[in-house]
């Protein structure tokens, strides 16, 4: 998943320069008609997935994503987090203070399960999940106007495949790296279209 993230914001331009080429070098006698109907690649590149944000992502995941979050309390077990975590098929869950569903205390994933109750032999019902999280203060989160490159290039840097959105200190949403690579994925494909349509004139 990493590779491909990677691939992504590495190649993304390299397509669209090289289209770009094709429209200069292999089609220059169209090019004044295209560009007289006031479009040209800047215009197109602020419509792309370089201008995508956190937040385009969360209504891209459907109405119900931005702001209900699967969450648990820092007072709940380990083996229940974990079993949401199973029920919900997803990796990760949002920690807040009993009480406080809109102040996140942290997270935990299944990498804190494994690394630390699994590898040391714990016990997943007797230990809390406040006792194994990733805190608030050490947690690497994203708002809603961070652009989906920033956030891919953060979660890659920094191994992790959850990120927190937080919104003036309330958490919003959770995204993770298949969300984020979903939505690349899409406006690279929404760009491409563009860009063909450009060069056939279709603008």
């Amino acid at each position: 998943m990493q590779r491909a993230v990677r691939a992504f914001s590495v190649h993304g331009n390299t397509v669209k320069n090289a289209i770009l080429h094709r429209i200069r070098v292999v089609n220059p006698v169209i090019r004044p008609v295209m560009f007289s109907r006031s479009l040209t690649s800047t215009s197109m590149e602020e419509h792309g997935f370089e201008s995508t944000t956190i937040s385009d992502v969360l209504k891209a995941k459907g109405k119900g994503a931005d702001g209900s979050w699967l969450w648990c309390t820092t007072d709940d077990s380990v083996y229940d987090a974990v079993k949401s975590m199973t029920q919900h098929n997803v990796g990760a869950l949002v920690v807040v203070k009993p009480g406080e569903q809109k102040s996140i205390a942290g997270i935990i994933t299944e990498r804190d399960y494994l690394r630390k109750i699994i590898v040391h032999g714990r016990s997943s019902k007797s230990t809390k999940v406040g006792d194994i999280m990733t805190e608030e203060n050490k947690l690497i989160t994203v708002t809603p106007e961070t652009k989906v490159l920033q956030a891919m290039q953060l979660m890659t840097d920094n191994r992790i495949r959850h990120i927190p959105v937080i919104n003036e200190k309330e958490m919003v949403g959770m995204v993770s790296i298949g969300d984020v690579v979903r939505a690349v994925v899409s406006e690279h494909r929404a760009e491409l279209d563009r860009l063909n349509a450009y060069i056939q004139g279709g603008y």
